[in-house]
């Protein structure tokens, strides 16, 4: 028979789920700052600005260098968001808030930090398609981090209803898919799919498994489907799922950026 899951138990998890995070980004650091492929391996992000051109005599876009993304140090970056969030619950000021939302059906803390790094994760896959542009990357970020604030509204309306409010699941999906079509367009629409590298197609396929499994385990807790009938079995679920898609995703990026 499986532990009752309780406000005690879930601070332990978080600790330890903490830890496993700090840990690969303190790791996933090192390579980015020690390995020199890794090191070297940084994207290029661009902004682009109308100019005249006097030969043709008309106005034409001109792209500008802004900086190059060091792409391991932002991969460990989404780690240490993680064990960072992690590290506020468990702080004695952080847990007295998190265990009064608990009561309430939800966590502010993760929709805040899930705005935060899942947006860093998904601007890093964009680049690994192509998505230059500086404009692009920061809506892509604005409107991710916006559909995770959405989760947020979902849970904080529906802690004062009987009858579940379904309207921010439905917005937040709407948001969430945005930044997909632009990736999707890119890896379609402007490049030949044969020459992606295989590590891109790897973490673009774990990282939307797991896109759809979060609201999965949503849905389960409203519909309070078996287990998640008790909000804290799918918290849990949330810290579980938080812990592996980064891990996947840090990892998958860092095999591909060691490939010749």
């Amino acid at each position: 028979m499986s532990k009752a899951i309780t406000f005690s138990s879930l601070k332990k998890f978080n600790t330890i789920m903490g830890g496993l995070h700090l840990l690969q980004g303190l790791l996933m650091l090192g390579f980015a700052l020690f390995i020199d492929r890794i090191a070297d391996f940084r994207i290029p992000v661009l902004s682009y600005f109308l100019t005249f051109d006097e030969t043709q005599m008309r106005l034409v876009t001109e792209p500008r260098h802004v900086f190059d993304m060091p792409f391991g140090i932002m991969v460990s970056l989404f780690l240490f968001l993680s064990a960072l969030a992690h590290f506020i619950i468990v702080s004695p000021w952080g847990n007295r808030i998190y265990n009064r939302d608990l009561e309430r059906g939800m966590n502010r803390f993760r929709w805040y930090e899930y705005a935060l790094s899942s947006s860093l994760m998904i601007i890093l896959i964009a680049l690994l398609f192509g998505v230059y542009d500086i404009g692009a990357l920061i809506l892509i970020f604005v409107v991710n981090a916006s559909m995770n604030l959405f989760g947020l509204d979902m849970e904080e309306i529906n802690s004062y209803t009987k009858k579940v409010n379904w309207k921010p699941f439905v917005f937040g999906t709407i948001a969430g898919l945005a930044p997909w079509v632009v990736i999707l367009m890119y890896a379609f629409g402007n490049s030949n799919p044969a020459e992606v590298p295989w590590f891109v197609y790897a973490i673009v396929g774990s990282y939307f498994v797991f896109f759809n499994l979060f609201p999965i385990n949503m849905i389960l807790q409203y519909k309070k489907i078996g287990k998640w009938e008790n909000y804290l079995y799918g918290e849990r679920g949330y810290i579980i799922l938080s812990l592996v898609a980064k891990s996947v995703l840090a990892w998958l990026a860092f095999a591909g950026v060691m490939q010749p």
